[in-house]
C-alpha cells in the first residue's frame, strides 16, 4: 500500500503538478513529503517511512541519479521504489535508470495517466499486491 510518498523536485510547480497528478491517478488519501534536491530527500527517507520516492534527474546540490544509487546501496532503502521523472525522452538513458534501480521512468510532461499506469504497475509488484 502506497501512503507516503517522497516527491524530489528542485521546482516548487514541478512538486504541485507531480502531486496533482498522483491524487487523480488515484491516490487521493496519500501522504506527501517535499524535497528540492536528492541532498533533502535522502534525509527526508531516512528520517520518514517511505513508501515511494518519485525523483526528477535535473536538481542542484544530488541529482536523481546519485540519490537513487544512494537509495539502493542503503540497506534500510534498498527496496523502496523509485520513479524517476525525466525530460529527456531517451530510451538509453531510460534502461539505463531501470538497470540501475528505478521502478519506472515517465517522461515529461508528466499526466495523471502515466503516473497511474507507473504506479499500477507498482501495486501490481508482489511486495505492493
Amino acid at each position: 500500500m502506497i501512503e507516503t510518498i517522497l516527491v524530489a523536485d528542485d521546482s516548487s510547480t514541478a512538486r504541485m503538478i507531480i502531486k496533482r497528478c498522483i491524487e487523480i491517478a488515484g491516490f487521493m488519501n496519500a501522504s506527501f513529503i517535499e524535497a528540492t534536491d536528492g541532498k533533502e530527500a535522502l534525509q527526508l527517507a531516512k528520517e520518514n517511512k517511505v513508501d515511494l520516492l518519485i525523483t526528477d534527474l535535473n536538481m542542484p546540490n544530488m541529482d536523481g541519479q546519485t540519490l537513487m544509487k544512494h537509495v539502493k546501496a542503503s540497506p534500510r532503502l534498498h527496496d523502496l521504489p523509485v520513479v524517476v521523472i525525466s525530460s529527456a525522452s531517451n530510451k538509453k538513458i531510460e534502461t539505463e535508470l531501470i538497470e540501475n534501480g528505478a521502478f519506472a521512468v515517465v517522461n515529461k510532461p508528466i499526466t495523471p495517466a502515466s503516473v497511474a499506469k507507473a504506479l499500477d504497475n507498482l501495486l501490481q509488484q508482489d511486495q505492493w499486491g
